[in-house]
């Protein structure tokens, strides 16, 4: 696909982004919005997954603008790395320096329950994909998700009395969901929760320089950790109730990025 971006865009402004995932795409509901743009329409690829709108929303929060990237495509879909994480690319060349990327995940953590947040300290990734591959590009994963701004969310968290754990993301190809001896494996791997996205453009803005923090909306149980059968329509109804709690942390906490 070719890339095409409109001035608009380019010239939006915003030097931070958010990246919704499943059932978080109602983020932008109710905030000042300044422009938008289906990913299609940029040659960009475009999710068919329920709950990823696939086009850029930007914003005014708190008097800044805000560039919301509502959906994702997923290595399960059947892209390339490269592919999932071109819209991280184009973010990068707009001027977007700080990313923070959401999704929805399954807790394995019997301390973590479903319905709350977890901040991503490190990641597991067990795709075996890279979107760096094709070339000597060794980049240092040490730090892949910003010291200083979980410091700031965990802040922000906790003077607003708002439960965010931290912990382990372990990424997994998809699309189907995880057995209970993979759930098991992953505990014993030190994994906190379980996705199939994320890692990905968490590389690629490692690559580029990019600051990037990370939210996993713990939507279910790992499979054999609950007697319920998983589904997506779970993983996005608790989606959405679960958004309102991450927009407010986000509130107060852009300012102080």
């Amino acid at each position: 696909m070719k890339k095409s971006i409109p001035r608009e865009l380019a010239e939006c402004g915003a030097t931070t982004a958010i990246v919704l995932g499943s059932g978080l795409g109602e983020f932008a509901a109710g905030l000042e919005h300044i422009g938008s743009h289906e990913y299609s329409g940029l040659g960009l690829p475009a999710s068919k997954v329920p709950g990823h709108a696939g086009r850029f929303v930007v914003v005014r929060l708190v008097d800044r603008p805000l560039l919301i990237a509502q959906g994702r495509v997923h290595l399960y879909e059947g892209w390339e790395a490269s592919e999932v994480v071109s819209a991280v690319v184009m973010m990068h060349e707009i001027g977007i320096r700080t990313l923070i990327l959401t999704n929805a995940a399954g807790t394995v953590k019997p301390e973590f329950m479903p319905g709350s947040w977890m901040m991503l300290s490190d990641h597991l990734n067990l795709t075996g994909q890279t979107p760096l591959r094709g070339g000597p590009h060794f980049v240092d994963m040490s730090e892949v998700y910003s010291r200083r701004l979980r410091q700031i969310f965990h802040r922000v968290a906790s003077r607003q009395g708002t439960i965010l754990h931290e912990g382990v993301y372990a990424a997994m190809h998809g699309p189907q969901y995880e057995t209970p001896a993979e759930v098991r494996m992953l505990q014993r791997l030190g994994a906190d929760a379980v996705g199939m996205s994320t890692v990905p453009e968490a590389i690629q803005a490692r690559a580029l320089g990019m600051e990037a923090a990370a939210f996993s909306c713990l939507t279910n149980w790992g499979a054999g950790l609950s007697p319920d059968l998983l589904s997506h329509d779970e993983v996005t109804s608790v989606g959405k109730s679960a958004a309102g709690s991450l927009i407010e942390i986000l509130r107060e906490a852009l300012p102080l990025i």
